[in-house]
């Protein structure tokens, strides 16, 4: 607690915008709530020093026991990249380390866009409206400007033979790029005898 000792010998609490308050008059209701959320913070703390270590621990074991599978092969794996399920012998338990690329597109998108605007411009009479709402969705951005990488890639399905659009598409290709990863791990168990999984929260809002 925020207790301060002046010359005069007086405990004073000090308050949010630092005010202090002779400890004689802070009242008990103030004592003990402080009190309450001080001690939860300390044990906040210290699970999150626990949280951390586990967190370096399993990402560690799991790339040291693949590092090791692959010798067993003389191969040699490099990075912690791509996904990864490791079960239980009894099939009980499983581990599953993902990767999630964060993606975003470079100046070639802009030259991808205007072939396919020259497409839509030139098939407008003819091209079926969908088509159109499809590739204007999919070029709309979000609030904080950025384009959706998922529906844009999804163009690359439409079955389109114009060497404008395939033009395009090789352009919408070439201009991903993966500019951040993050690694995720989610343990699960399994519900009786059945072939489900039920994962084994490790988010305080989950428990």
């Amino acid at each position: 607690m925020s207790i301060i000792y002046l010359e005069d010998g007086k405990a004073y609490w000090e308050d949010a915008r630092g005010g202090l308050t002779p400890e004689s008059l802070v009242k008990e209701i103030d004592i003990e709530r402080d009190r309450l959320v001080r001690e939860w913070v300390k044990k906040a703390k210290a699970l999150n020093t626990e949280i951390r270590r586990f967190k370096g621990g399993i990402f560690g074991d799991i790339q040291a026991f693949i590092e090791l599978s692959a010798e067993k092969y003389d191969a040699k794996v490099g990075g912690n990249k791509g996904n990864v399920t490791l079960f239980s012998y009894d099939g009980k338990y499983k581990i599953q380390r993902a990767i999630n690329d964060h993606l975003q597109f470079d100046e070639r998108i802009q030259a991808a866009k205007a072939l396919i605007d020259e497409c839509l411009n030139e098939w407008s009479e003819g091209s079926r409206p969908e088509l159109k709402t499809l590739i204007e969705r999919a070029f709309n951005v979000d609030k904080e400007g950025n384009l959706n990488t998922g529906r844009i890639l999804g163009l690359r399905r439409v079955d389109i033979t114009d060497p404008r659009w395939l033009n395009a598409m090789q352009a919408i290709s070439e201009s991903v790029q993966v500019v951040s990863s993050k690694a995720y791990v989610r343990i699960y168990e399994r519900v009786g005898d059945t072939d489900q999984y039920q994962p084994i929260s490790l988010d305080v809002a989950g428990v």
